[in-house]
């Protein structure tokens, strides 16, 4: 019995073990604010939404509004999946006051900003301001991973409700959906 019980003990420390490493290498990025925590300004540089060419705070234009806000810092056809649907989303949400906004960060705008207007264009988004802030870093106090290339935050009434990050090539049809689906968190519904 003792030695069956310390056969299932070590076990279960393996299975353990194994499974922290996996988390630990594992695709998981964390990056952004937790959940519960409060939303603070920033400023952004709108290159397709209303205020194109113009440097402001959505975060202050939104208010207390439901926003999704998505960090990004290359374009693949997975963001410009999310993008899209994340744009439909807030277009049929409207009457619930849904808003979103996408914010690349990257130190190179004479390359990226042609990239972000073919995307609008490309994917016909209408509802979502593609915008860019400059730097690796990200907004100040928002904590983005320099290992994550895609940070999506949901929040309403200022205070995070949903963050998922996502290393370089890892955000896919699935994690879209998902994401996509999530909105419910900041909708009520």
């Amino acid at each position: 019995m003792r030695t069956l019980l310390s056969k299932v003990l070590l076990l279960v420390i393996v299975s353990s073990a194994i499974g922290f490493g996996a988390e630990k290498a594992g695709d998981d990025v964390k990056s952004g604010l937790s959940v519960g925590e409060v939303v603070p300004a920033f400023n952004v540089r709108d290159i397709t939404g209303p205020q194109k060419g113009k440097t402001l705070c959505y975060r202050c234009r939104f208010g207390n509004a439901p926003t999704v806000a998505i960090f990004a810092r290359e374009i693949d056809d997975s963001l410009k999946a999310l993008v899209k649907q994340i744009d439909d989303r807030q277009v049929a949400e409207s009457d619930k006051g849904l808003k979103s906004f996408v914010i690349f960060i990257n130190d190179d705008p004479d390359t990226i900003e042609p990239q972000i207007e073919s995307l609008a264009r490309d994917q016909k988004v209408t509802g979502t301001p593609l915008t860019l802030i400059e730097g690796v870093q990200g907004p100040p106090d928002y904590k983005i991973s320099k290992d994550a290339a895609v940070t999506v935050m949901m929040w309403v009434e200022g205070e995070v409700k949903v963050n998922r990050a996502f290393a370089k090539n890892k955000l896919d049809a699935a994690a879209v959906k998902q994401l996509v689906g999530e909105t419910s968190k900041i909708l009520g519904n």
